[in-house]
């Protein structure tokens, strides 16, 4: 792969860390291949295609993925790698990477990113009660003062 292919891919590629211990994560995709039917699971309109492969050499796992775009377009062709953020961290890592040409438009990078917002929520749902203590209830970024109402307010997740 040529250098400016490997920067493409990285350009075009999704990341996000997720405040969901590693294992949990592994567990829940276990879990849902063995209860996906055909070989597939729907996460939002695009599908996680079975199975898992483990490298144990890096411990990262992988799945092949098909995102969804319009409606008669087949779904394109993508692997999401899940890895541990740090040896020392409960968070884990996904990273949505092409697996084929990609037109990088605004449809492309909304269906990626409903794909990985679908998939932490459904991780979330999973999760157990003991570690829902952890997460935080709005993101980092934001601060909700509790008196001043000139401030900031938190809807739906983002800053206003």
């Amino acid at each position: 792969m040529s250098a400016g292919m490997c920067s493409a891919v990285s350009w075009l590629s999704f990341r996000r860390i997720i405040d969901i211990p590693f294992q949990i994560c592994v567990a829940a995709l276990e879990s849902w291949q063995r209860t996906g039917q055909d070989g597939e699971l729907h996460i939002s309109q695009s599908l996680l295609r079975w199975p898992i492969e483990h490298d144990r050499d890096c411990g990262t796992c992988r799945i092949e993925v098909g995102l969804a775009r319009w409606p008669l377009r087949p779904p394109l062709r993508m692997r999401l790698d899940i890895n541990r953020w740090s040896p020392s961290s409960s968070r884990t890592a996904l990273e949505l990477i092409p697996c084929q040409r990609v037109r990088p438009t605004a449809a492309y990078f909304r269906s990626g990113h409903i794909l990985l917002d679908s998939l932490t929520h459904a991780l979330l749902q999973y999760l157990p009660t003991q570690h829902l203590d952890r997460i935080p209830a709005v993101p980092p970024t934001c601060q909700v003062p509790a008196t001043h109402p000139s401030t900031k307010k938190v809807r739906n997740g983002r800053c206003r």
